[in-house]
């Protein structure tokens, strides 16, 4: 089958070996892929695919189920998303049936490939991780951006008010139709976040550069989430401000976690989080999707920090 990877810096589609449906699977013709910024880095070089996953990119897709293995009760036909560790950007997938998720009423399978790993990322890291609570106040970094996107929405439907930290005004602007409070630019005024402040929670992408900061903005029990390193893994912290504020940090990652984890995430979330979809309170926020054979467009789009929502790679138009 054909499949798209990351080879010395370059994306390539070749032949890949089409994998055996085993007791517990499910093979899913894939319609279409979500492209994250993980990909990125695996494109180049700096995040190898967990140990057992495959090294074809994509950790999201949708389609429809043409094979069931046994032990599973999805049917073939069923048009469904999942979430992956590797191995979307292909013509099929064989994923765990667990980590496999309906595809939410009114939704087309477009829309689905870009639900599963920014949905499950901000449920996880806000309610699970951060216990966040209905009333407090959350700061998301990077607001515009497809995890961004997707926990403005959370935030709104579970009464959380929330702002951004995001690149330009026009996205600013995005986010507060979403439903954030309001926010500032970070080139402009990222202290301006103190007019805000204190926060419950923050989630962060951004990592080093934001750390002491985030650090001053978080009120008494304040709960840190961290999930990515964009401005870059070294900071100088104040520990006693650490300790006077009993902050917890925690330090988050989805893709490499064990495959009992992820399905109980993702059953969690068809319980809360997917009923949202059909009521209309959630929507999926795909800015653009592209040909198979723009990938590189698809990717160099992404790479330009310039997206609000999603980026989806279209395999299988037939699907509809």
């Amino acid at each position: 089958m054909q499949a798209l990877q990351g080879v010395d810096g370059r994306l390539e589609w070749g032949d890949s070996p089409q994998p055996a449906c085993d007791v517990g699977q499910v093979r899913i013709r894939v319609a279409a892929a979500g492209l994250n910024r993980a990909d990125l880095l695996q494109i180049a070089g700096q995040y190898a695919p967990p140990p057992g996953s495959s090294p074809v990119l994509g950790l999201e897709c949708s389609g429809v189920i043409s094979e069931v293995g046994a032990g599973s009760s999805w049917r073939v036909g069923e048009r469904v998303c999942a979430l992956l560790a590797g191995g979307g950007m292909a013509e099929e997938v064989v994923v765990d049936a667990r980590h496999v998720l309906p595809v939410p009423e009114g939704i087309s399978l477009l829309e689905a490939a870009a639900l599963p790993e920014v949905y499950a990322t901000a449920w996880l890291n806000l309610f699970q991780l951060a216990r966040l609570a209905p009333g407090e106040k959350v700061l998301l970094h990077a607001g515009a951006s497809g995890v961004g996107s997707a926990a403005i929405q959370l935030c709104k439907a579970f009464g959380n008010p929330c702002w951004v930290s995001v690149g330009s005004a026009e996205r600013l602007a995005y986010c507060v139709e979403l439903g954030a409070q309001g926010g500032v630019l970070r080139g402009e005024d990222l202290q301006g976040l103190s007019d805000f402040a204190p926060f419950d929670v923050i989630l962060d992408p951004v990592g080093g550069d934001y750390a002491a900061l985030n650090l001053q903005l978080l009120g008494l029990d304040g709960r840190w989430v961290n999930i990515g390193l964009m401005g870059g893994r070294q900071a100088q912290l104040d520990f006693a401000l650490l300790l006077l504020k009993r902050v917890q940090l925690t330090g988050s990652t989805l893709r490499n976690r064990d495959e009992l984890f992820k399905a109980e995430l993702l059953a969690d979330l068809v319980r809360q989080v997917w009923p949202l979809f059909a009521e209309g309170r959630l929507k999926p926020q795909l800015q653009q999707s592209f040909a198979s054979s723009q990938a590189e467009a698809a990717y160099a789009t992404l790479a330009s920090n310039s997206v609000n929502g999603k980026l989806v790679l279209r395999l299988d138009e037939s699907l509809g």
